[in-house]
């Protein structure tokens, strides 16, 4: 951890600094000028230290999106014209991109690309079986086990070192 003295013998400033001077309470420096900002908060500091478990929790949620936009216009929408359907699921995806594309840039910052891809891979299969078993009603399939199984295996493949 560096302390308050080592922060400033290398030029940077503390949060405990920065406290003292009203900048971390909602004022923001602006050329020497003080400007009201939004307060800062430390209720995300687990999520952001984390950029892999970032990653993955918007990863779930963006593929929450995309599997109603991919495959809830079969339940909703089997009555109306498919150019209905198609401009819902595009609404869904525009939120689904939304959460995809900042989720794959912190990603990347910590997995290599193939690792970024497998756990979007995982996140797919977890978040499509629930929804196909308890929103659409299929059927449990022991299918699912197996390929949940190769899934495990990639994992292992790609994240092995």
């Amino acid at each position: 951890m560096i302390g308050r003295g080592t922060a400033r013998r290398h030029g940077r400033e503390s949060w405990r600094d920065k406290r003292e001077r009203g900048l971390a309470t909602g004022m923001r420096d602006n050329g020497g000028l003080a400007c009201r900002s939004l307060p800062m908060s430390t209720s995300f500091a687990p999520f952001t230290q984390h950029p892999a478990l970032a990653c993955a929790v918007l990863l779930t949620f963006s593929n929450l999106f995309m599997t109603f936009a991919w495959y809830g216009h079969l339940k909703n929408f089997a009555d109306k014209p498919w150019w209905v359907a198609a401009l819902v699921s595009w609404t869904i995806a525009l939120a689904e991109y939304l959460l995809q594309v900042p989720a794959n840039r912190i990603g990347y910052s910590v997995l290599t690309l193939g690792q970024l891809k497998i756990m979007q891979e995982v996140i797919t299969l977890a978040v499509f079986i629930p929804f196909a078993v308890l929103y659409m009603g299929q059927p449990v399939k022991l299918d699912y086990l197996w390929a949940a199984l190769c899934m495990m295996g990639a994992v292992y493949f790609i994240f092995r070192g």
